[in-house]
């Protein structure tokens, strides 16, 4: 009798991360997010954009005074130490987004907790790492609510915060299927100053709406005038013809955590909890 042992296709580890299975791996990133989400009734979020670098104010302060104590004491202060002096300042000036997005956060998730008595369960969604996403989730959490974290997988910055909850953190290997789960479940959008990740996710949801490939009506919040204005020169791009006046209105820029959160409970209430038809929403 032979004593080979034959192994099913479903419990085939190396079938499964072979090029060949690669739908079966971008299915699996569909389905599971989907099925955690219906558990816990989870159809609605603000997601929270912006980037892993920025930190909190009491680390960045920390590191500028370590920093000057050691010019302090240096006769002549070396050209990389000047530059990492000057990078320690701007680390500093970025950290204020860090503490408005926590603010703005904690701020929505007590907003939310009013919202079941009305059948919705609203949450805070990031993109699970550090930065300007475990500011979200932070500030979720002081305010005693739950919030989601959609990690990626890289080689490098990205681990997941402490303060996402378990059962909603997830980890994904495809960086579209991870953009969709963003977007499919977004009601609002709040983007701080970020890299080419924050960039290509505002970017994409953008493209969307002015394509009407998304037909919903939502708040996308770019917070940090001093950034966004000198980075992207959005009147540029109606001057040169490369986008519409019309497609300014897609987006707002704000400076203030309380205008931030003016806007987006208004919208919230405007286009989800009492809504108007489109054409009155849109005059």
């Amino acid at each position: 009798m032979s004593s080979t042992k034959f192994v099913k296709a479903y419990n085939n580890t190396n079938f499964l991360n072979s090029p060949p299975a690669r739908i079966i791996r971008i299915l699996s990133e569909m389905i599971e997010p989907e099925t955690r989400f219906r558990k816990y009734g989870i159809k609605d979020t603000v997601v929270f954009f912006g980037s892993a670098k920025i930190l909190p104010a009491v680390l960045t302060n920390a590191r500028l005074k370590k920093i000057e104590a050691k010019i302090k004491s240096t006769a002549t202060p070396s050209v990389a130490l000047k530059r990492e002096h000057e990078q320690a300042e701007r680390d500093v000036m970025m950290s204020q987004y860090y503490n408005c997005a926590a603010q703005l956060s904690e701020k929505l998730t007590e907003y939310f907790k009013t919202l079941r008595k009305r059948g919705k369960n609203f949450m805070v969604c990031s993109g699970g790492g550090p930065g300007i996403m475990a500011a979200a989730n932070y500030g979720a959490k002081k305010a005693g609510g739950r919030s989601i974290g959609l990690n990626i997988s890289l080689p490098l910055e990205q681990y997941p915060n402490p303060f996402q909850d378990q059962e909603l953190s997830f980890e994904f290997h495809y960086f579209f299927i991870r953009k969709f789960w963003f977007f499919y479940l977004a009601k609002a959008l709040v983007v701080f100053p970020g890299g080419f990740g924050t960039m290509d996710e505002l970017f994409e949801l953008l493209t969307l709406m002015q394509t009407g490939k998304s037909r919903k009506r939502m708040s996308v919040i770019l917070f940090g005038s001093d950034y966004w204005n000198t980075i992207i020169n959005f009147d540029k791009m109606v001057e040169w013809g490369t986008i519409a006046k019309e497609d300014l209105k897609l987006f707002r820029v704000v400076d203030e955590v309380e205008e931030a959160f003016s806007i987006l409970k208004t919208d919230l209430e405007r286009f989800n909890l009492n809504p108007i038809p489109r054409t009155q929403a849109e005059a």
